[in-house]
């Protein structure tokens, strides 16, 4: 069993949820860093608990399906010889169900690919990121976006909570046999207990999300403690929905929520699992180049449950 280089026996009940749903329908994931020598161990690993079937990124130009992807990714003066296009190539034409890259590459060479190939998704105006964040207590959280807008407008704030939550729903929500999440719009303000522009923007994208997915329960402006404490949040936000409850938390801007996941990471003893792009049209994921071969083990699973879910969908 994988999942952070740990025993079965502290392997967090999510994950090995991740990993028992993995191994009942596995999933084709594009490798991108195949030839370096923690891909080529996480490709084994999948193989040998038969987690996810690798796939190597390589076109084949005599694949009809591949062709419109092959073109798109020419015409946008991408070379699909190169492993990350090919990535996205074979996930855009269907060959791959999803894609992991980055190991041996930058962030911004995954997101040009994803954006030029894979596209934007049908009523997404941006993509983002998020963190599943795995408590000590082993509670599932969702942050987000912490790791690409750096000061998103409250549209785009409304977008990456729409997003977030989404993701949450594919690992820790109903597909993971759980309960709908509860979003929690973050400030330093809850309910009305300052004024700022920065409040203002918190405000108008917890109206946009409210409006946009009725299918959600969102509250903001919250602070932290208010969303996830709830004795705080009888006093601060009493009547909330969310408050003292949240397990969804969509930071206004990239400083906060990158800060965030790294103090509930480091000082907070969580486990983060990202970070996981949003918001494309398709599932490819970035990776750290200092990640492990645990890591992409993790990352790869994770991509091919979302890549079920999308195809259910």
């Amino acid at each position: 069993m994988a999942g952070q280089g740990l025993s079965p026996s502290d392997v967090p009940a999510v994950v090995a949820a991740w990993y028992e749903r993995a191994a009942a329908d596995p999933a084709r994931v594009v490798l991108a860093d195949l030839g370096d020598p923690r891909a080529d161990f996480a490709a084994i690993q999948l193989v040998d608990e038969g987690l996810v079937q690798p796939v190597h990124p390589i076109v084949d130009r005599d694949d009809a399906r591949q062709a419109e992807a092959i073109a798109r990714a020419e015409d946008a003066g991408l070379d699909v010889g190169d492993a990350v296009v090919a990535a996205t190539v074979l996930v855009r034409s269907g060959v791959a169900d999803a894609a992991v890259a980055g190991a041996t590459r930058s962030t911004a060479d995954v997101l040009r690919a994803g954006l030029r190939v894979l596209g934007v998704a049908p009523g997404v105006d941006v993509v983002s990121s998020c963190f599943l964040m795995v408590l000590a207590d082993g509670r599932p959280v969702a942050y987000g976006d912490c790791g690409v807008v750096p000061d998103p407008d409250a549209t785009q704030l409304a977008t990456i909570a729409s997003s977030t939550a989404d993701t949450w729903i594919g690992l820790a929500g109903p597909a993971a046999g759980s309960g709908p999440p509860r979003v929690a719009m973050l400030s330093f303000s809850t309910k009305g207990s300052a004024e700022h522009p920065r409040v203002d923007k918190v405000r108008a994208a917890t109206a946009l999300v409210t409006e946009r997915r009725s299918d959600l329960a969102v509250d903001g402006e919250l602070q932290f403690d208010a969303a996830i404490v709830p004795a705080v949040a009888a006093v601060k936000a009493p009547g909330s929905p969310v408050a003292g409850s949240a397990d969804v938390f969509v930071f206004p801007d990239l400083d906060s929520g990158n800060i965030a996941y790294k103090v509930t990471e480091r000082l907070g003893g969580a486990r983060a699992y990202g970070p996981l792009l949003q918001g494309l049209d398709g599932v490819l994921h970035d990776l750290s180049r200092g990640c492990s071969a645990t890591d992409i083990v993790d990352v790869a699973v994770i991509a091919g449950l979302q890549a079920r879910v999308r195809s259910r969908s």
